[in-house]
């Protein structure tokens, strides 16, 4: 069992940045792949970023690529999400997600993830 404490949201203006941190217990963190979902009010989840569970690889939403970066610390059991250039668009619930990964292959469907916190609220406004 793991358990997933997001922090680090917040209200920022059009153009600033936050960093979101995500806290996993568990002694088996660098087992897992890590990734950020986010669902904005009357819309559905959707794929932020995710994180091998080496931190090799890393796939971004078009929506985001350039803009955000996703990093983890295994020593730390934590995981990150950097978000620059921010725009009103990015406003949601941000949610990290944890799934056991096997071999090479890196999920980024919701559907794949098992675990999940209870999210931080970005507000972006313009």
């Amino acid at each position: 069992q793991v358990q997933l404490v997001e922090s680090g949201g917040g209200l920022v203006q059009a153009g600033g940045s936050l960093r979101l941190s995500c806290a996993a217990s568990g002694r088996t963190f660098s087992n897992y792949a890590m990734g950020w979902f986010r669902q904005a009010p009357g819309k559905e989840r959707e794929f932020v970023a995710a994180i091998s569970r080496s931190g090799s690889n890393t796939p971004y939403a078009d929506s985001v690529k350039g803009r955000f970066t996703i990093s983890r610390d295994n020593a730390k059991n934590t995981v990150y999400l950097q978000m620059n250039s921010l725009k009103p668009e990015d406003t949601a619930v941000y949610y990290c997600a944890a799934y056991t990964q096997t071999g090479d292959s890196l999920r980024t469907d919701g559907r794949a993830y098992y675990f999940w916190g209870q999210g931080t609220q970005v507000t972006v406004s313009s």
